[in-house]
């Protein structure tokens, strides 16, 4: 079986288990392709922690989850140097406990119910891929990512926004809605086979499914870093990119909205998201539509917007697709070699 079979066989399973939340699960292969972070909002109930723990409860590795609350330390994410006692020798020494953050995958759950101080924990480790206590550096595992959850609602206290340069360390913003009524209907449905399911394993052993080798992962990287990317194509990624930083290339009624576009983290985000996106379709090049697709979920989290566009109740999905309406498509040119991944 290719490697690509194999990821798109994952994405069937996942699929199995969460209903009616197609889009979030490809954007979370998306993200662990691209070796970046994801970021997942929505309300309550919707199948936000459901979907990640697809994904680690079907591929090779650790697993772990951090609930973010308000009275969160730095050290119960990142772990704590503590003193203990030589068994042989009774001589007192120092020694690192690792926290949940050293895991393949890292669930943090309601990131916005801690302060920003103790948000600021993962930072190093989803930029850098690195911890660093008390003066030494602990490097994570080869597959890492966080994926954190937030709910969109800052009501009452205990909420906490994220800081803009947490925010930028995400590879993208994906935003879980209602399901419909037929896709509701089977939600209901599944769970009740899984409680059956679940009385029937403690009666019988079942044999569990074999997890996704890290290795399966891996390969799918070294592919996706020979996409092309066309002149034109990375020509329109590095002007979208521009056209958030200076909104009157577009009008000025965009200008109104954005007060402060997006760094170059968005610039290879989206080259990132494009090429795995394009991939994950089976296609060796990175077209227009592919760029399009993954443009709201790389700018999203990205753009500040202006009091006129909160009190407009302007959202900056409404920006982006302003954008992907009315920028000028460049020129057809060649695939330049230049394009790829380094």
């Amino acid at each position: 079986m290719s490697v690509r079979k194999d990821i798109l066989e994952l994405q069937k399973t996942m699929e199995g288990t969460i209903i009616g939340q197609k889009e979030i699960l490809e954007m979370i292969l998306v993200s662990v392709l691209s070796n970046g972070n994801l970021l997942v909002e929505g309300m309550p109930g919707l199948a936000k922690t459901r979907a990640i723990k697809a994904l680690a409860n079907n591929i090779e590795g650790n697993f772990s989850r951090i609930q973010f609350t308000p009275d969160l330390k730095t050290a119960d994410i990142t772990g704590r140097v503590e003193s203990y006692k030589n068994p042989d020798t009774e001589e007192s020494m120092m020694r690192f406990v690792k926290g949940p953050i050293f895991s393949n995958i890292v669930l943090a759950d309601e990131i916005n119910r801690t302060p920003s101080r103790t948000q600021n924990a993962l930072l190093e480790a989803m930029e850098e891929r690195q911890v660093t206590v008390a003066g030494e550096t602990y490097p994570m595992e080869k597959l890492f990512m966080v994926m954190a959850t937030m709910n969109p609602i800052a009501e009452g206290e205990g909420v906490f926004p994220l800081p803009e340069a947490q925010k930028d360390r995400f590879l993208m913003n994906v935003r879980v809605d209602y399901p419909d009524e037929a896709a509701e209907m089977e939600v209901v449905k599944l769970v009740r086979n899984e409680n059956k399911q679940k009385q029937a394993k403690t009666k019988t052993k079942t044999k569990k499914e074999k997890p996704l080798s890290q290795k399966i992962i891996f390969d799918a990287r070294g592919e996706i870093d020979e996409v092309t990317v066309p002149d034109h194509v990375l020509q329109y990624m590095i002007d979208f990119v521009f056209v958030t930083r200076f909104p009157e290339r577009i009008n000025y009624e965009l200008k109104s909205y954005i007060s402060v576009g997006a760094s170059p983290r968005a610039s290879i985000a989206l080259d990132k998201a494009s090429r795995a996106f394009a991939w994950l379709k089976g296609d060796k090049e990175v077209s227009i539509e592919h760029v399009r697709a993954m443009a709201t979920p790389v700018f999203r989290h990205r753009l500040m917007v202006t009091d006129r566009a909160r009190k407009h109740k302007v959202l900056t999905d409404e920006l982006v697709a302003d954008i992907i309406e009315k920028m000028p498509v460049p020129k057809t040119g060649k695939t330049s070699k230049s394009s790829k991944a380094s």
